[in-house]
């Protein structure tokens, strides 16, 4: 760039969200941008979603649709707990994201004229874009990192891939930078490097790998989140954490991860217990289109009932009706990703169904931001999955989730031309790695001191899957946050610093869903299955970094004292 440029830019991740943050930063004459990912441009959640982006355009509007349909299913599939102005800004600003893809290149599948519009759980109408059939998210990703890397040509972006934050850096109160490893230089001494910017955007996506079964790639570990909680920032809903209810069982494919988009029951795959006998209809009137978060409960139901009497626990996702009605030749054609998939991994789902079983799938909690990305600790942004700005509620609606990337990702870049004040969010401290006194005398809203013993990945993601899973309950959460507490990570590197932020975000969300006692949304326990009295969420901050905030929550700090 030719002129110091006002405002240098760290955009951290390589997903939907942090590629369209950078390209848009970018495109500004006054901003130089660097674009930070710990893989490369394509690993990420993004590259990996099957189903499609949501937008109620012109042509479903003249079919019957509308925006505010659009956001009354999102309004319901999270149980109201969603922040409303943030849903009317998701669901508003979705055709104008849409027509920027198609304008940077994104060809999304056509029919008679239109767009191939589909249906998917929880939505009242057909509203789904797909790019490639069942490939949109890569064929999105596609087009952004092509944009980013002429950018990059022009001397407008800087990339740096095989890049992790370590460590975000702070003046006082303010960010003003970040400490980055080259993950590939690591093992030959290589020292961190620090590097000055005015703001830090977040985009890194969730922590599935906080579960054994979960959907995400293995880079979904919780960074950014962890990142944030040791900068002060205040994280909220930290208990909601979407199941999918459809990954091929990892017991039937050598331990290999896959899942089954939603579109497939969209076009009419059902899911039947082992005798081959459909159970949603009699458990929900939407039956396998229902919620994400009600289909999963429905399918740990059945395989704990089948448990109980003795049996193999399985379900299947049966999709042999749809190709014998539109015709053969039809899932291949619909979805081709799934269909190759499928059959290299031994199965022909047009003639026999598949074994299916919830997986984690997407994290609706994060780090608390306004509807324009800015989080409670100044120079710090975040947007994307790793963001909380309160539009899923307790549960995701799906297909919501690359919208919701672009439409906040691009309120965070325009944000940045305003001076307008840090917000303040309502938040419990929490001590999550402090000694909190004997037992007994633990003051509510702290996490048991952190532990002296070694612990792996798969340690944390036993004791979350058992206690943290689809359903819950406070005497498993109280074991899961005890065993937590006596864990450390032993050594440095690359992949300990993702394991050990596993293990910060594995005691927060424990600390979160014992907090809440009561059932909602993606949050189910099985000893407080009553609904919440309000709409009050759950937020904490780091009582290690902040000192006592002006507010609280009365609902949640009133929960954090009645635990016992």
């Amino acid at each position: 760039m030719n002129s110091k440029p006002a405002r240098r830019i760290a955009v951290v991740g390589s997903g939907i969200a942090g590629l369209y943050a950078a390209a848009l930063a970018a495109e500004r004459a006054d901003t130089a941008v660097m674009l930070i990912t710990k893989g490369s441009l394509a690993e990420s959640n993004t590259w990996h979603a099957q189903g499609g982006i949501t937008a109620v355009t012109a042509q479903g509007i003249a079919a019957g649709d509308s925006v505010a349909a659009h956001m009354a299913d999102t309004l319901t599939a999270g149980a109201q707990l969603n922040d409303d102005g943030a849903v009317r800004l998701l669901c508003e600003g979705a055709a104008r994201q849409v027509a920027t893809l198609e304008d940077w290149g994104v060809a999304f599948d056509r029919r008679g004229g239109g767009f191939s519009l589909g249906l998917e759980g929880a939505h009242s109408a057909a509203r789904i874009l797909h790019a490639g059939g069942d490939r949109t998210g890569a064929g999105i990703a596609e087009v952004l990192i092509r944009v980013a890397r002429r950018l990059s040509e022009a001397g407008r972006l800087e990339i740096l891939e095989h890049t992790m934050v370590q460590r975000l850096l702070k003046d006082g109160n303010r960010v003003t930078g970040v400490e980055v490893m080259d993950v590939r230089t690591e093992a030959e001494g290589a020292v961190p490097a620090q590097l000055d910017t005015d703001v830090v955007i977040l985009a890194t996506g969730g922590a599935g790998q906080l579960f054994p079964a979960t959907t995400n790639p293995a880079t979904a570990t919780g960074d950014g989140v962890a990142l944030a909680w040791e900068a002060g920032a205040v994280l909220a809903d930290l208990e909601f954490i979407q199941f999918h209810p459809t990954l091929l069982d990892p017991a039937a494919t050598g331990g290999r991860p896959f899942m089954i988009s939603e579109a497939v029951r969209g076009e009419g795959a059902v899911l039947v217990d082992a005798a081959g006998e459909r159970f949603m209809p009699a458990l929900h009137p939407a039956a396998e289109l229902a919620p994400r978060d009600v289909v999963s409960r429905c399918i740990h139901q059945q395989l704990r009932l089948q448990e109980e009497r003795g049996l193999v626990p399985q379900v299947f996702l049966d999709a042999t009706g749809v190709e014998r009605e539109k015709g053969t030749g039809f899932l291949a054609a619909r979805f081709p990703l799934i269909d190759a998939t499928v059959h290299s991994l031994g199965f022909d789902w047009a003639s026999q169904p598949l074994p299916v079983r919830p997986a984690s799938h997407y994290w609706m909690g994060g780090v608390q931001t306004d509807t324009d990305g800015r989080t409670s600790v100044p120079g710090l942004f975040a947007v994307g999955e790793v963001a909380c700005t309160g539009v899923h509620g307790a549960n995701r609606l799906a297909s919501n989730s690359l919208l919701e990337g672009l439409v906040f990702a691009r309120r965070a870049v325009a944000a940045l031309d305003r001076r307008d004040s840090t917000p303040a969010f309502d938040a419990v401290r929490l001590d999550a790695g402090v000694s909190a006194g004997p037992a007994g005398t633990r003051r509510a809203g702290t996490v048991p001191a952190a532990g002296t013993a070694p612990c792996t990945r798969k340690q944390i993601q036993t004791v979350m899957a058992a206690a943290a899973g689809v359903v819950r309950n406070g005497e498993a959460l109280r074991e899961a946050a005890r065993q937590l507490a006596q864990w450390h990570l032993p050594s440095t590197g690359a992949a300990v610093v993702e394991d050990a932020a596993l293990l910060t975000v594995a005691r927060l969300v424990v600390a979160a869903a014992a907090a809440r006692q009561n059932s909602i949304g993606a949050h189910f326990r099985s000893d407080h299955s009553q609904a919440p009295a309000d709409r009050a969420r759950i937020a904490f901050v780091n009582a290690r970094t902040v000192a006592a905030p002006a507010r609280y929550f009365p609902t949640s700090q009133r929960i954090l004292q009645e635990q016992p």
